[in-house]
């Protein structure tokens, strides 16, 4: 490391892990410094202090923030450590005395404090757009707009990470979606640890944005962020029946018939010792009346194998849910215990393999669906969303059923006149397991 001159502004190294929830705390540290007039270094030795924002959630993420913490004071002497593994400080402190500060999740000032005290604040203020500083590409970004839970799922120490929910302002939420759009983001990805509780907390009070009542509630706020004109994505949408509604937003075309809900499993046994809605047989029902009312919708979900406790048949149990629910992306994790989780409490441990074994299965099964699904989209006319553009590989797109980082692709291979951030409008020729393959069409948007 090597320390900044006094005519240089202090310079910060960043390292950002974890979710997209975890995103929006480190866009909003560096948001932090830069208008303070800290320099964002790229390199941590080239750096006077270094931050790292670490993920706590399973045994994998842990490990990953530990190595990257690590690695951060192989390159320098002074780091912070912040995010979920910070709740868990006593872990941190044992494994890596030397780490200057420790804090938790969402929590920006700690973190400015914590740097003051190493590094005083430059003379000068530094210039940050409107938007503030992302980590995202220029044409998409990722809206928060809530912290914490008030669910107990027993395999989740979330609430005990990131604490009961939050609601932000509804003025505050529509104002930084008014900012990233004039900063020419085309599609908004609104984010929560349990979206659709968005307000509960506050008892849906009514806010006002520009000089409109408008209550503190998703189905408002939502229908307000669908008519700025760009896609509106929503993610972790527990399964509430106000879904419902939320989907007719999305048959009218305010927001991307796209919902993301977290079903876990299909055993009712499973599903209560997770502490979660338990009844497979509404949730399928539920599905058929989504698509009934938005025909266009992709719905996408997660699953848990291997939970305490699960026998063959009710592993088998969920695969047959699956077959008939025929959603169109799923995600599936081996059980993982969690330090702190009820879950571990639980008898019947399923074998380590055993877990991975019946995660490799449900994914078999789920790739035959999900191939099915795409295949059925071949001769469709879509509008996407460009995010790359190479002379190899052409356009890399997504369509409204893509969210980033996490679902497939649209690939356009002749990208020729296509900019990153613009929408085209293709027909689907071809697919594989993941991805689309389209053409242009003539009058692209």
């Amino acid at each position: 490391m090597s320390p900044a001159s006094s005519d240089q502004p202090p310079r910060v190294g960043f390292v950002s892990l974890g979710c997209p929830k975890a995103t929006v705390d480190s866009e909003q540290i560096l948001t932090r410094l830069s208008m303070e007039g800290y320099e964002i270094s790229v390199s941590n030795e080239d750096a006077d202090l270094v931050i790292v924002n670490t993920c706590g959630f399973i045994d994998a993420a842990i490990d990953e923030s530990l190595d990257a913490i690590g690695e951060a004071l192989a390159g320098n002497d002074n780091v912070i450590v912040t995010g979920c593994l910070g709740v868990r400080a006593e872990l941190v402190q044992e494994m890596y005395p030397q780490v200057l500060a420790v804090t938790g999740p969402h929590a920006t000032e700690a973190v400015m404090r914590a740097v003051h005290r190493i590094l005083p604040m430059p003379g000068d203020t530094g210039a940050v757009p409107p938007e503030g500083i992302r980590l995202t590409p220029r044409h998409y970004a990722y809206l928060k707009i809530s912290e914490g839970c008030n669910h107990d799922c027993t395999f989740c120490i979330i609430p005990m990470l990131r604490g009961p929910l939050e609601s932000r302002p509804i003025h505050e939420v529509m104002d930084e979606a008014e900012a990233l759009v004039s900063a020419g983001v085309r599609e908004i990805l609104v984010i929560a640890q349990d979206t659709p509780a968005y307000g509960l907390d506050v008892g849906h009070r009514t806010g006002f944005w520009n000089g409109r009542p408008m209550k503190t509630r998703l189905l408002e706020l939502a229908s307000a962020l669908g008519e700025l004109g760009v896609w509106i994505r929503l993610h972790y949408m527990y399964p509430y029946p106000a879904v419902d509604k939320i989907v007719e937003l999305m048959a009218e075309g305010k927001i991307l018939p796209y919902l993301d809900v977290p079903f876990q499993h299909a055993s009712p046994r499973i599903l209560q010792a997770m502490r979660r809605p338990a009844n497979s047989e509404n949730a399928l029902e539920r599905i058929r009346r989504w698509r009934a009312i938005c025909p266009d919708i992709t719905i996408r979900s997660t699953f848990i194998t291997g939970f305490p406790g699960e026998t063959e048949k009710e592993f088998e149990q969920l695969l047959r849910f699956l077959e008939e629910a025929r959603l169109d992306r799923v995600g599936a994790f081996a059980y993982s215990p969690v330090e702190g989780a009820p879950a571990n409490a639980l008898s019947g441990a399923v074998p380590e393999e055993v877990r991975e074994e019946r995660r490799q299965q449900l994914l078999e099964l789920q790739e035959d669906i999900s191939t099915q699904c795409l295949e059925a989209r071949i001769g469709q006319e879509i509008t996407v969303l460009i995010d790359e553009v190479s002379e190899e590989e052409g356009a890399i797109a997504r369509s409204p059923g893509d969210a980033p980082d996490i679902d497939g692709l649209v690939i356009i291979p002749e990208g020729e006149g296509i900019e990153p951030g613009d929408f085209v409008r293709v027909r689907v020729i071809d697919c594989d397991v993941h991805d689309l393959y389209a053409e242009r069409l003539d009058g692209d948007n």
